[in-house]
């Protein structure tokens, strides 16, 4: 691969970016974090604008990075602070589309370049759905470069107005899970209360967009297997107390876990992932199961296909009945799931290393700042 320069086009010796977060999911936080050791490491200086919480979270300084911790508001008064950070920028890299338009906001009249990476779509739906369709139109159309995580962002930058849209996949950051030792796996897995019986994990936010209630409406049917499965559910979200409601008045195999800091350790015990989604980009769960060789079941949404491959069990977004079948059928068939733990290895292969990925995004932004020769 062609090396990339870290020289400024404005007289100075390095390449100074701003890589701007908003609250950040998981997701695209790792990636900055990733992205901003990669960059440093190539002698480029970062500074990354994010909330004291996210900084705290993915130690963005120890990456080698400033941190500079402006609200995740578009008030008056944070923009003002982003656009100070911003002042003497080579390059901005906003990270989702709430910092984007933030971004957008802070480099008005300013001609510093706006690289803006589209690491998921943002769900909503009436006004508020009105609302981000146009926040996507003012971000697209003022950015410099779209980058897409998947092919589907891609296309979705295009038909909004973007005059230059690449497919971009991010890695995922960090070691692969830890196996559990089999003492420790069946510790754990009696903590869940799993013992002598299969377990399905599903992560996420507990809202609509995730799917659990199509989960909850498959696990009726998991109920007449001998043992029965128990489905356990990490994360927090709104849509908790309905849940709980249901699983309680229909007596449902499921656990609500709550927001967990070891998903490592459920990613090990599990027999199965389950991922029930109306839309995924780069899902961080899918690839997470691949390199821990866990089977996985999820829908045909998004950016999923693309990413699995024929590594995993894809079922219609919606269909319970699908679901509940392809669980059935994977817990009755110890050959399939070997397979698909071999399938998942050899796909996860072929995904952008931490390296690639921070090298494919300096080659972005030396196209952006080194100046043309004259014709």
């Amino acid at each position: 691969m062609t090396p990339v320069s870290s020289h400024s086009p404005h007289g100075q010796s390095t390449l100074r970016t701003v890589q701007v977060l908003g609250g950040g999911n998981a997701g695209s936080s790792a990636h900055v974090r990733s992205l901003s050791a990669g960059l440093v490491a190539r002698g480029v200086r970062v500074t990354v604008c994010a909330p004291f919480d996210a900084e705290y979270t993915h130690d963005f300084s120890g990456a080698g990075a400033e941190h500079a911790p402006v609200p995740r508001s578009s008030d008056p008064a944070s923009v003002a602070a982003l656009r100070a950070v911003c002042a003497d920028a080579d390059l901005v890299h906003a990270h989702g589309l709430h910092a984007s338009f933030r971004a957008v906001l802070a480099l008005s009249g300013r001609s510093t370049p706006l690289v803006v990476t589209w690491h998921n779509h943002a769900h909503a739906e009436g006004a508020r759905a009105h609302l981000l369709r146009m926040l996507e139109r003012r971000v697209v159309r003022a950015a410099s470069v779209v980058l897409g995580t998947t092919s589907d962002l891609v296309d979705r930058a295009r038909r909004t107005g973007a005059r230059d849209a690449r497919l971009a996949p991010a890695a995922l950051p960090g070691p692969r899970p830890p196996r559990h030792e089999e003492p420790d796996r069946a510790k754990f897995r009696a903590e869940l209360g799993a013992t002598g019986r299969p377990l399905l994990l599903a992560v996420g936010a507990l809202e609509r967009h995730r799917g659990f209630e199509v989960l909850l409406d498959a696990s009726r049917a998991w109920r007449r297997l001998d043992p029965a499965p128990l489905v356990a559910v990490a994360g927090e979200g709104p849509l908790r107390a309905a849940l709980q409601r249901r699983i309680e008045d229909e007596g449902l195999p499921v656990r609500l876990l709550g927001r967990r800091d070891d998903a490592a350790e459920l990613l090990a015990a599990a027999d199965l992932v389950v991922q029930p989604s109306r839309w995924e980009s780069r899902s961080v769960l899918a690839q997470e199961a691949l390199h821990a060789r866990v089977p996985l079941v999820a829908t045909a949404v998004g950016g999923v296909p693309e990413l699995v491959g024929d590594a995993a069990e894809l079922v219609p977004y919606g269909d319970p009945e699908a679901l509940a079948d392809a669980v059935v059928r994977l817990l009755g068939d110890p050959e399939r799931r070997e397979e698909l733990r071999h399938k998942g290895e050899r796909q996860a292969a072929h995904w952008p290393t931490e390296d690639e990925t921070v090298a494919q995004v300096l080659s972005v932004y030396d196209e952006l700042t080194q100046p043309r020769p004259m014709l």
